[in-house]
C-alpha cells in the first residue's frame, strides 16, 4: 500500500498541471481577496484599528478549509485516469491485494491534501504578517496544524465518497470544477454567513468542511478579536463572530470546538463507509 501511494504522489506532483488546478480556487479567492475584497471588507469595520489583521486571518483560515477539498480532489484524480485508461485492471491482475490498492490511493490523497495544506499555512502566514500582522504563536499553530490534519481526513473521506461516482476523466473534471467553485461559498468566503440569507447560511452549517472552517477561524482570529474587542461587552464580539462564521449557532445553542472535532471526525467514519459501500456495490 506504501509503495503504491509513493506511486500516485510521484505521478501528481510531476503532473504540473495537476497540481495549479488542484489549487485553481484557492488562487481565485486570495485573488479576489487581494485585489478587491480585502479593501471592501476592511472598510466594513474601520472601527477596528487591526480591521485588516483580523479579515486577514479570517480569510486565511477559510483558504485552508478550501485546500483540504480542492487538494485532496485533485489526488484522486489520479484513481480516475487509472480507472478510465484500464491501468486499474493491470493492478488487479497483479498479487497487489485490492485494499491495498484502495488504501493507496487514499493514503496518497490525504498526504497530498497534507502537504498542499501545510503549504497553504506557511505562505498565508507569511501574507499576514507583509500586511502588518503577527505569526501565529507556537501553541497556536500547534493547534491550527491538529485542525489542518483532521480537516483533511474528513475531506479524503468526503472526495473519497464523491469520486467513487465517477468513471471518466470528463465527469471528474466537471465535477471538480463545481466543487472548486461551490465550496468557496459553502465555507462562507466570498460573503461572511451573517450576509448571507438564513436558509443559504443553514446550508453552509450543514456542509462539513465548513466545519474546519470555522475551527481554524477561532484559533487563528483569537487575538486579533481579542484586541479589537478590549473593554467591548462580550455580546457584540459574539455577533461578531457569529456574523463572520467564526462560531456557528443554532437558535441559542452555539457549536463548541469539541462538537466541531467530532462532526468532522464523524463525517470521516460516515463518507468512508458510504464510499466503501458504494465501489462494492458497483462490482457487484
Amino acid at each position: 500500500m506504501i509503495e503504491f501511494a509513493k506511486r500516485n504522489l510521484l505521478i501528481f506532483f510531476r503532473d504540473k498541471t495537476a497540481v495549479f488546478f488542484s489549487l485553481l480556487a484557492t488562487f481565485i479567492i486570495l485573488g479576489l481577496y487581494v485585489l478587491f475584497l480585502g479593501d471592501v471588507w476592511t472598510s466594513n469595520f474601520e472601527q477596528f484599528a487591526n480591521a485588516r489583521e483580523i479579515m486577514d486571518n479570517w480569510v486565511m483560515a477559510g483558504l485552508l478549509a478550501v485546500t483540504s477539498v480542492t487538494t485532496t480532489m485533485g489526488a484522486f484524480g489520479i484513481m480516475i485516469i487509472d480507472k478510465s485508461k484500464k491501468i486499474n485492471k493491470d493492478f488487479y491482475s497483479s498479487p497487489i491485494d485490492r485494499k491495498a490498492i484502495a488504501g493507496g490511493y487514499i493514503l496518497s490523497s490525504l498526504l497530498i491534501g497534507l502537504i498542499m495544506s501545510m503549504i497553504t499555512l506557511i505562505l498565508a502566514e507569511i501574507y499576514i504578517v507583509a500586511e502588518g500582522g503577527k505569526l501565529l504563536d507556537i501553541s497556536s499553530l500547534l493547534k491550527v496544524i491538529g485542525l489542518i490534519i483532521i480537516a483533511d481526513l474528513a475531506n479524503t473521506s468526503l472526495v473519497f465518497f464523491i469520486t467513487s461516482f465517477f468513471k471518466s476523466e470528463t465527469a471528474f473534471s466537471t465535477g471538480s470544477t463545481i466543487i472548486g467553485t461551490l465550496v468557496g461559498f459553502l465555507t462562507g468566503i466570498y460573503l461572511p454567513i451573517g450576509m448571507l440569507p438564513k436558509a443559504v447560511g443553514m446550508v453552509i452549517k450543514l456542509f462539513p468542511p465548513s466545519y474546519a472552517a470555522m475551527l481554524i477561524r477561532q484559533v487563528m482570529m483569537a487575538n486579533p478579536i481579542s484586541i479589537a474587542f478590549s473593554g467591548i461587552p462580550i455580546e457584540y464580539a459574539a455577533d461578531f463572530k457569529e456574523m463572520l462564521g467564526v462560531t456557528f449557532n443554532f437558535g441559542n445553542f452555539t457549536i463548541s470546538p469539541l462538537i466541531g472535532i467530532i462532526i468532522l471526525l464523524a463525517t470521516t467514519i460516515i463518507f468512508f463507509a458510504l464510499a466503501v459501500v458504494n465501489i462494492s456495490r458497483k462490482k457487484k
